[in-house]
């Protein structure tokens, strides 16, 4: 990217020749892109492709190809004589993603009480039991664990489409998730409704774990609704309110 541009550069690390370039690239860019903190800094993020191709050592060719591929992906849109920015939703479209999470995850809470087995709440425990009842001198590593819990009882669900439809909102779900996680407590409280929901399926209530996985998740959806702070064109957003209470904010 030009020089002294505060655009960010993606932390990509330069591939192995031989292997589908292409791919490789786009996995590389994909990842980057997902590791980005997206919603936490004003103003468009812009990819140049040279720069690519500088950090990842190949020529621009499997660039353009990659960026084309997460273009139909939804991961970034190009924007005549303005270049290829990473895709950022707006706040109408979080709002309607996280709902769309929500249900998904739930109903894979639903499926998954019946069936559930010790060792795989063990796994969900473990993620949980990482943190101390208060995580907040460890966000980036919670914010970590706890989209890992999310997409576990994704997976738990066994519905192979239900993961795939969520694997496409992850970038934007943990980009939200990992902006809010500062506020209002809002981690402390995670872990509560964490641990509530692994009781539920430990229990193989699939009644109670589907509505706390859906409460626990629709309520970052009101949070982002009330205090959520940008326009049309996705700006920087997320600052804590002062005027939040326990009461009116979700947990995510």
């Amino acid at each position: 990217m030009p020089d002294g541009s505060s655009n960010p550069r993606l932390k990509v690390a330069p591939l192995e020749v031989g292997a589908g370039l292409r791919r490789l690239a786009c996995e590389a860019i994909k990842r980057a892109i997902t590791e980005m903190d997206i919603y936490g800094r004003p103003g468009e993020i812009r990819l140049d492709e040279r720069q690519l191709s500088q950090d990842l050592g190949v020529s621009r060719t499997p660039i353009r190809e990659a960026l084309s591929v997460l273009e139909q992906e939804g991961f970034v849109r190009s924007v005549p004589r303005r270049g290829i920015h990473v895709v950022r939703k707006t706040k109408r479209e979080v709002v309607e993603m996280i709902t769309v999470w929500a249900a998904i995850e739930g109903m894979a809470a639903r499926l998954a009480a019946p069936r559930i087995t010790s060792e795989e709440i063990a796994e969900l425990r473990t993620l949980v039991d990482a943190f101390d009842d208060d995580p907040s001198g460890q966000l980036t590593e919670y914010s970590e664990a706890n989209m890992a819990f999310h997409k576990a009882i994704i997976g738990l669900g066994g519905v192979a489409l239900m993961s795939n439809l969520t694997d496409g909102l992850f970038i934007h779900m943990r980009a939200v998730r990992a902006v809010t996680m500062s506020q209002d407590n809002r981690a402390q409280r995670s872990i509560v409704d964490h641990r509530n929901i692994i009781a539920a399926l430990a229990a193989h209530d699939a009644d109670r774990a589907e509505r706390l996985v859906r409460e626990h998740t629709l309520g970052l959806a009101g949070h982002v609704e009330k205090f959520g702070d940008w326009d049309n064109t996705p700006t920087e957003w997320g600052r804590a309110d002062p005027r939040l209470t326990p009461a009116t904010a979700g947990e995510g």
